[in-house]
Order: structure tokens, then C-alpha cells, then sequence
């Protein structure tokens, strides 16, 4: 054998060797052996890339490095140069021993998420507007990649479909997907659902959830001459159904989130209602201010979900679930139960935005794949159910939504050009699809 040829044959690179040892980890525990010892105890460096370097995904990266030892950001990608080199240079003043970007390992464009992926990061971060995540998603999984991305999951039941398929991809070949739903790793979530799972409060009977916003103006910037509709667009990506799914999509998952893992199911059915009273003009695109959704849940549960974002408006956002022998409320500081078997929860109030990352690679390192794609998948219908019952005045049944709508809010080509923006939908009017 020639010297070259039994150097390819004995060197096994450091992608490699994690994911051998996460492999021979996942068999192992399948007969019932430990896997902690596999992966080195852990010092084997996890390299990260982050695809999308907005507010939300610097923020995912810095936690992600902050999480855990032996972490380091290995590349970039985003649609444009200022956002990446903003990001970059914010990052590397926290952690400038963790970042080893490079100019060869920073991306920018449409395809740059491709480009970043190609780099073999450990773990990606998806963390671009939602209207990109099930096309980035499927990539990622294809690669071999594990994943955290934020939610929501998709815009359109085109894309859930897509995401639900990469989500089962990524089961059959072991990889972890960690989705952004931080409140299902705060301590007081936890312990309230536990006991809810465990009933104490009895068998739920209705549920409410709120996302009222006293704000208005959110990730809003006025529109520059020079730039395109597509750049606008994406710049203010809050504010395009096709980009956001609209905030009942975007911010108000949360809320539903929590709802369905109370009553550990999705809905079978919804109406709703919405408009626009405040962000009337054109430079607030095309998505509503205010909705309020009646979901039903199997065995007749019934679940009133409101969202809002008005200026000047009262502020709620937090989950309240009614049993037979009590009631919950749980927001992002505090939870607590009501009625028969009272408790409130005193301990530690932590975050969730670093957790779900530790929790991430610590599933990597001891071979114990994590997948919650699913799950944000469900949780992602649920509210694209209920913007599509407001937007065109029509009730809705879930068969009907995940299995048969032809739904496709995706652009007709990606480029930094013309872009019409779709009308302000219309109760009544506008189609169901």
C-alpha cells in the first residue's frame, strides 16, 4: 500500500469520530450499555455554524457558546454583508477565543446557508426568517448534520409537510434537532407540566393563551431607496406572511406550544378571526394586528388563543389550563397551580434560550439523539391552522389542513429584485387554498 493511500485509510478526521462514536452510542444504549464513555468524555471540540446573522441568531450562537466547554463557531452565513460582519464582530467580542471564522468560512447570499452547512459544522443554527427554515432544514438533515433551529418551523402546510419528513430523516440516521421553544426547558414549565401530566389538575377541560403586545413596531425599518423589494422584505421580515407566517405564527407558537403539550395532542379543528386596525399602511406589508382563535382538541376541549400587536394596547402573554381539580398559569417568570392540589414554583428561574443548546450537545456527546422536529412541526400547524381560518373568514379541520391544502407562500425565484407584495387578506374574500 502507498504511503498516501494508508494515510487516507488511518486517519480519521475529527467530524468523523464524533459521528462514529454518537453511531456506536446509540447501538449500545439500544441493548441497554452505557454511552457517557464513548464520546471521549466529552472532549472532542463541537464546531457550530450559524445560518442567519440577525438579533435572534447572534443571540443563538452566544448562548450556544456559552452553553457548554469545548464549543467553537466555525462559520457564517447571511443574505447580506452588514448583518454578517455585525454579527461576527458582536460575537467575537464575547467569546474571541470560541470564534474561528474566517473570510473563506463566512458566506453571504441566497445559497450562503449551503456554503455553511458545507463546512461540516457539528451543529447548524437556523436562525434565518422562518419563510427559509424548511428548505434550510431538509438541507441540513440531507448533510448529516445535527440541528438547532428556531421556530417557527414553517409558514405554509407545504412547508410542515417538508419539515416532518426531514424530522423523520433525521431520526433514521440518529442526528439531534433542537428547536427554539425555550419555555419546555424553564424549571417552572417543567414542574407544572409534570404535575399537570400527572393529574393533579384532573382532565382538562378548556385552555386559554394570550400574546397581547403593547408594541408595534417590531424589527420595523423604513424602507431605503436603494434597496429592492426582495431586500425590504426580508429586512423587515416581521411583516410578510410569507417571510414570518404573521405574529400569530412567529410569537403566538409559543403560547400554543405550551397547550398542546399540556393536553399532549394538536387540535382537530379551528375558527378564528383577525384584521388590521392600527398597522394600516403599506409599510407594515401585509400580516394583521390582532387575531383571537377558538381551537378544538380532541374530546371536546376547547382552547381560546389571542394574539396582538398594538401600541398602547395591555400587555398578556402567558398559558392558563383549566381541569377538573384545578387550574394552571405559567409565563416566563413564574408558574403556579390553582384548586386541589396547589403548588407554586419557588426555585430557580433559569434560561431557557441557554439550556435548550447544553441540552443539544450534551445529546451529541453521550449518543443520545434528541429530535423535537415534530413536535414544533404540530405546534407550527396549530397556528398556521388559525391564521388561515382568520385570513379567509372559513373554519378548519387539521386532516384537512395538513394533508390536502396546496398552500405555498415561497417566492417565485430568490434574487434581489422585483417582489410585489400579496394583498392584506380579506375575511370572506380570500381563498382558502
Amino acid at each position: 500500500m502507498k504511503k498516501q493511500e494508508r494515510k487516507q485509510t488511518t486517519e480519521v478526521s475529527r467530524r468523523d469520530f464524533i459521528k462514529t462514536s454518537a453511531s456506536a452510542a446509540v447501538s449500545l444504549a439500544a441493548v441497554g450499555v452505557g454511552t457517557n464513555r464513548i464520546f471521549a468524555a466529552g472532549s472532542e471540540k463541537i464546531r457550530i455554524g450559524l445560518i442567519g446573522c440577525g438579533s435572534r441568531g447572534t443571540a443563538a450562537a452566544i448562548n450556544c457558546l456559552e452553553s457548554a466547554n469545548g464549543v467553537e463557531l466555525v462559520a457564517m452565513g447571511d443574505l447580506f454583508q452588514d448583518k454578517l460582519d455585525g454579527s461576527l464582530n458582536t460575537i467575537k467580542e464575547k467569546f474571541p477565543q470560541k470564534v474561528k471564522v474566517s473570510r473563506e468560512t463566512a458566506f453571504v447570499g441566497f445559497d450562503a446557508y449551503k456554503k455553511v452547512i458545507a463546512q461540516e459544522p457539528d451543529i447548524v443554527l437556523l436562525t434565518t426568517p422562518p419563510g427559509f427554515r424548511p428548505a434550510q432544514f431538509k438541507a441540513a438533515i440531507e448533510a448529516g448534520r445535527n440541528v438547532f433551529m428556531e421556530k417557527p418551523a414553517a409558514v405554509d402546510p407545504v412547508g410542515i409537510r417538508s419539515v416532518i419528513a426531514s424530522a423523520k430523516l433525521a431520526e433514521r440516521k440518529g442526528l439531534s434537532v433542537v428547536v427554539g421553544t425555550q419555555q419546555r426547558y424553564q424549571h417552572q414549565y417543567r414542574e407544572v407540566m409534570k404535575r399537570v401530566h400527572n393529574g393533579k389538575i384532573g382532565e382538562i377541560v378548556a385552555a386559554q393563551c394570550y400574546w397581547n403586545w403593547g408594541s408595534a413596531k417590531w424589527h420595523f425599518e423604513h424602507r431605503k431607496p436603494e434597496w429592492s423589494d426582495m431586500e425590504w422584505q426580508v429586512r423587515c421580515w416581521p411583516y410578510f406572511t410569507w417571510l414570518s407566517g404573521d405574529h400569530i405564527v412567529e410569537q403566538h407558537l409559543h403560547n400554543i406550544d405550551i397547550i398542546n403539550w399540556a393536553i399532549g395532542s394538536h387540535p382537530v379543528q379551528c375558527i378564528g378571526m383577525g384584521g388590521r386596525q392600527t398597522r394600516t399602511g403599506p409599510e407594515f406589508g401585509n400580516i394583521y394586528d390582532h387575531f383571537t382563535v377558538e381551537f378544538e382538541y380532541p374530546d371536546g376541549v376547547r382552547v381560546m388563543s389571542m394574539c396582538s400587536q398594538i401600541e398602547g394596547s395591555t400587555s398578556r402573554v402567558g398559558e392558563r389550563v383549566v381541569g377538573t381539580k384545578g387550574s394552571t398559569y405559567t409565563t416566563r417568570a413564574y408558574g403556579y397551580i390553582e384548586g386541589q392540589n396547589p403548588f407554586r414554583y419557588k426555585g430557580e428561574t433559569i434560561s431557557g434560550f441557554v439550556k435548550e443548546h447544553s441540552e443539544l450537545i450534551r445529546s451529541i456527546r453521550e449518543g443520545k439523539p434528541i429530535n423535537e422536529g415534530r413536535q414544533v412541526a404540530e405546534s407550527t400547524m396549530t397556528v398556521i391552522m388559525g391564521r388561515m381560518s382568520a385570513y379567509t373568514g372559513r373554519a378548519l379541520k387539521w386532516d384537512w389542513a395538513m394533508k390536502a391544502s396546496k398552500l405555498d407562500l415561497t417566492p417565485p425565484k430568490y434574487e434581489l429584485g422585483d417582489l410585489p407584495v400579496r394583498p392584506v387578506a380579506i375575511p370572506g374574500i380570500t381563498k382558502l387554498v
